[in-house]
């Protein structure tokens, strides 16, 4: 399986311990916080992942943990 920039963007936020997670439903897709980013993490998101056209802050997002998995 080949790893996109995107994966590799949404990993390293996760990697830095960000909370964020995706909702997908009804192929809308929103992400949703309930606890606090690290700091590191919420730097990195609002450097590397806020700042992306949407088109492209969609495919991070999409790597994302979904609310809808345990």
């Amino acid at each position: 399986m080949e790893i996109t920039e995107s994966r590799m963007i949404a990993e390293e936020y996760l990697r830095l311990g960000g909370k964020r997670r995706v909702k997908i439903d009804d192929n809308l897709q929103t992400v949703r916080i309930w606890e606090v980013d690290p700091p590191a993490a919420e730097q990195f998101w609002r450097d590397r992942i806020e700042r992306l056209e949407e088109r492209r802050r969609k495919e991070v997002e999409f790597f994302l943990p979904s609310i809808n998995s345990p």
